[in-house]
C-alpha cells in the first residue's frame, strides 16, 4: 500500500521560511517523479513545483526563485524549502507521485498525501 506523509506545515509570517517533508513508502521511490501541489480556500488544486526519478525540475512561476524542492532517494522523502513566503501562500499543501515524466495536470497523478495547512499571516 502506498503511503505518502507529510509533515513541516504552520503558521509564519509573511517573510518567513518553511520547509515540508513527504515521507514516501510502498513504493519504488527513486523510480517515480514527486511533486507538490496546493489548493487555497475557493480555489483549484494548483501546481507548486516537481522533481523527476532523473532529477530534472519544474516550479510554478509564482514561486520561481523563492521555492527549491530536492529529494533523498535513501529516506525516500521529498522536500519543499519554502522562503519569502506571502499571505498568498497560504493553502493545503499536498505530496504526489506519478510513474514516468512530469504533467502540470493533476489529474495525471497518482498517489497523494493527505496535506498539510500552511498559514501566512501578513
Amino acid at each position: 500500500q502506498v503511503q505518502l506523509v507529510e509533515s513541516g506545515g504552520g503558521l509564519v509570517q509573511a517573510g518567513g521560511s518553511l520547509r515540508l517533508s513527504c515521507a514516501a513508502s510502498g513504493l519504488t521511490f527513486g523510480s517515480y517523479t514527486v511533486g507538490w501541489y496546493r489548493q487555497a480556500p475557493g480555489k483549484e488544486r494548483e501546481f507548486v513545483a516537481a522533481i523527476t526519478s532523473g532529477g530534472s525540475i519544474y516550479y510554478a512561476d509564482s514561486v520561481k526563485g523563492r521555492f527549491t524542492i530536492s529529494r533523498d532517494n535513501a529516506r525516500n522523502t521529498v522536500y519543499l524549502q519554502m522562503n519569502s513566503l506571502k499571505p498568498e501562500d497560504t493553502a493545503v499543501c499536498y505530496c504526489a507521485a506519478k510513474r514516468g515524466s512530469f504533467s502540470f495536470q493533476f489529474v495525471n497523478w497518482t498517489y497523494w498525501g493527505q496535506g498539510t495547512q500552511v498559514t501566512v499571516s501578513s
